[in-house]
């Protein structure tokens, strides 16, 4: 891998975060008449959250803190450094605490059910898919794929609501949401660890399950086709064991798309780890966000969906500069 393809690649990744920052800023003047602080101020004056002298003194702080008095490009320069140090201001909605704030207090709990709940997924059901493919696998294996298929086009939220049915209605065995009993920032103690477990278990499987059938049918397919090719036939043909062509020849090579597609999958996965966790009302990015939309706190909801971009373009910036580490015959320079 030359160091011209990953300066090109860096200079890429940069070019989408100041696209999606671009956007982000631009989008909502488009709505000509349409004032954000000033809507949401007027919200609050009409529930009796704030009096009309408040109003007209949070709003005046806002606008000058965007420094919304000044013409657009300055608006935009500003706007860009302070995205830059991940300063999105304050909430309007939970005003004076800032968005930052918020997304950190949120951002442990997307991590971890996500990178867990997505992680096992990728490798339980490129395996199942791996063993669906392989001629040796027994008979009984293969009725495994029709529930592949029907899992596979189950969104995440619809399972979600299934499972708090079967499990916190009827069985009783399960909570019907929350990150825990104790709240967010209790003492870390092993009664709190095993309650977050706990309390994890039906969002992370409704993830789990749903993207299940998608990567076993991915994986069947691509083994299914790397079984044709010169390598593995060869090693059939020396006689090595069929453990090791199954591992070392057939699922190591049929891992490499695999791998791909689990990095361009990002956005899917979590667009639907979000409503997952607004239904389980878990305390991750997903219910910040479904709370700020409901509220109108639109500089919440910026800071919000320019992480989620982040982390959708550091995912595929990580996955182009590892894959010649993990295919070797991968060669990103010019003959």
């Amino acid at each position: 891998m030359s160091l011209g393809y990953v300066i090109r690649r860096l200079f890429i990744f940069l070019l989408v975060i100041w696209v999606a920052m671009t956007l982000i800023f631009f989008l909502p003047k488009l709505v000509v008449g349409r004032d954000p602080v000033m809507e949401r101020m007027t919200m609050l004056m009409a529930s009796g959250g704030i009096q009309a002298e408040g109003i007209e003194r949070m709003v005046k702080a806002y606008r000058a803190e965007f420094g919304l008095d000044q013409p657009l490009y300055v608006q935009y320069v500003r706007y860009l450094s302070n995205m830059v140090q991940f300063d999105f201001n304050y909430s309007l909605a939970r005003y004076p605490i800032r968005v930052i704030d918020m997304i950190q207090l949120a951002l442990p709990w997307t991590v971890g059910l996500l990178a867990v709940s997505t992680l096992l997924a990728f490798a339980l059901g490129s395996l199942a898919g791996g063993l669906l493919g392989w001629p040796k696998t027994p008979r009984v294996f293969s009725y495994l794929l029709t529930p592949f298929m029907i899992l596979s086009s189950v969104p995440f939220f619809l399972l979600g609501l299934l499972l708090i049915y079967i499990f916190a209605f009827q069985l009783k065995i399960l909570p019907l949401g929350g990150g825990s009993q104790f709240g967010q920032m209790p003492e870390l103690t092993l009664a709190y660890l095993l309650d977050i477990l706990r309390h994890a278990i039906l969002p992370a499987a409704s993830i789990v399950i749903a993207s299940l059938g998608g990567w076993a049918i991915a994986m069947r397919g691509m083994m299914i086709n790397t079984l044709g090719e010169d390598y593995v036939i060869l090693a059939q043909a020396r006689g090595l064991p069929p453990r090791r062509i199954f591992f070392a020849y057939a699922m190591r090579n049929a891992m490499l798309p695999q791998i791909t597609s689990l990095a361009l999958s990002v956005g899917g996965i979590v667009s639907g780890s979000l409503l997952v966790e607004a239904i389980f009302r878990y305390p991750g990015i997903g219910s910040l966000l479904f709370q700020s939309i409901a509220s109108f706190d639109y500089f919440t909801i910026y800071g919000i969906v320019f992480f989620i971009i982040l982390a959708i373009a550091l995912a595929t910036l990580l996955i182009d500069l590892l894959y010649p580490l993990l295919d070797p015959r991968i060669r990103y320079q010019k003959n």
